[in-house]
């Protein structure tokens, strides 16, 4: 299986801002709590239509 690691920090803007090492995936929220969620709901679409094995 494999990882993919996210960096989370504080936006200039104000909230949080989510970058994944590697990888072309970045979202924001203005809590931690709303950026997982954020990150959350596109890899749990991934897995609905490709189950790990």
């Amino acid at each position: 299986m494999s990882e993919i690691i996210f960096i989370v920090e504080e936006s200039p803007e104000g909230g949080f801002e989510a970058k994944a090492l590697g990888h072309s995936i970045f979202t924001k929220g203005d809590t931690i709590e709303e950026v997982k969620i954020m990150l959350e709901k596109p890899f749990a679409a991934i897995l609905i239509e490709k189950p790990l094995k």
